[in-house]
């Protein structure tokens, strides 16, 4: 086993965080790593209201991101999604608008017929759109999450929590930053196009954090008379990606503070460490194959956050490889690991992969060596 052991200095400090909120369900995650730096009541099950667009909205982009819909797309408004009450920006039936203008519709005006309108383009219909959702809630282990509309009108079984808010969160923002575009859009006028002609609809942001607090970058609002003030309010400062999920509360302004309060407890506490220059990796050697030794490369960038008071003074970074490798491989083997360590507990790893496939070789290509091998 090859082993490869860096010291390096973090002067770093951070405090648990504690917090009061008023709201009776909350969370903070940090989105990076995914740490819950603080929580209350998050696994009670609550009414979204359109808190629920966040999942909406994460299959918009996966959608646009695997090429089954452009942002240029025209997008032609059924009689259905036209007749969407609650939040709306008045789409008219056979409106066309593009993906990209119903999309910001939904991300800053909170636009019920604007989500359908792109649940049908994207589905079919709003049903097989949701059947999606429930299917992509579940691959993120949002356990006790089950969606009914992609609006966030108010059903018996329409249910989320806390953390499962924070979780579809924490994915759209981590896979999807381009979202920030249009979360933090303040106001902007669309253009209705109509059998009637055309005319002009001011958006206005119902995330009044945008104004409010300079660190934020989204996310999204809800309220119904059943869930009560809800958000998932998205900032970011010093590199450190942060999530603060409010539900139920008392009104607008109380989740707005609540957020705050949270955000800033967790900046001041946080403390993220992202290694960016990586243990340089070495060609491998490779036993029985066509090629004597495979190219590497890491998974990703390895992320660790301090919350509870750890003194991060030295990291020890440890690269565990074998000797060699035996072919054959496919590209994307996992071939051996970067360990990270503080006082000797591991706090995480990367995977160390090829970036080759290298087959087994034949006789010929064993015969070939070794005359090589004789010649030189």
């Amino acid at each position: 086993m090859m082993v490869i052991s860096l010291l390096f200095p973090m002067n770093v400090q951070a405090d648990q965080v504690v917090a009061e909120v008023a709201a009776p369900h909350a969370i903070l995650m940090e989105v990076s790593t995914g740490t819950v730096l603080m929580e209350k009541a998050a696994d009670e099950k609550v009414h979204p209201a359109s808190v629920t667009k966040i999942m909406t909205m994460l299959l918009i982009m996966e959608a646009l991101e695997q090429g089954k819909i452009a942002l240029n797309d025209t997008v032609t408004v059924s009689e259905y999604a036209a007749s969407m009450g609650g939040s709306q920006v008045y789409l008219e039936p056979y409106e066309t608008q593009t993906v990209e203008t119903l999309l910001k519709c939904v991300a800053v005006a909170s636009a019920n017929d604007a989500a359908v309108a792109l649940a049908e383009h994207i589905s079919g219909s709003e049903g097989d759109f949701v059947k999606k959702m429930n299917q992509k809630a579940a691959e993120l282990g949002m356990k006790n999450t089950h969606f009914v509309n992609c609006c966030g009108l108010d059903d018996d079984v329409h249910l989320t929590t806390a953390r499962d808010v924070a979780v579809m969160s924490r994915e759209i923002l981590k896979n999807h930053p381009q979202i920030h575009e249009y979360c933090t859009i303040w106001m902007e006028n669309i253009v209705h196009t109509t059998a009637r002609g055309d005319f002009e609809f001011g958006l206005s942001n119902t995330n009044k954090l945008i104004k409010q607090y300079e660190y934020a970058t989204g996310l999204k609002t809800g309220y119904t008379s059943v869930a009560g003030f809800c958000v998932s309010a998205s900032a970011k400062k010093d590199n450190i990606e942060l999530v603060a999920v409010i539900m139920g509360g008392a009104d607008s302004k109380s989740r707005f503070q609540d957020a705050i309060t949270l955000l800033n407890s967790g900046f001041a506490c946080c403390s993220l460490y992202q290694d960016t220059d990586p243990v340089p990796l070495p060609e491998l050697p490779v036993k029985g194959g066509v090629a004597d030794t495979v190219t590497l490369k890491y998974a990703g960038t390895f992320s660790y956050v301090s919350t509870d008071g750890t003194n991060l003074n030295q990291i020890e970074r440890t690269m565990e490889l074998p000797e060699e490798i035996q072919a054959p491989l496919e590209k994307g083997s996992e071939v051996g690991r970067l360990v990270y360590r503080i006082g000797g507990t591991e706090i995480g790893n990367t995977k160390i992969l090829t970036e080759q496939a290298v087959e087994q070789a034949g006789f010929s290509n064993h015969l070939l060596h070794t005359v090589h091998s004789f010649l030189l």
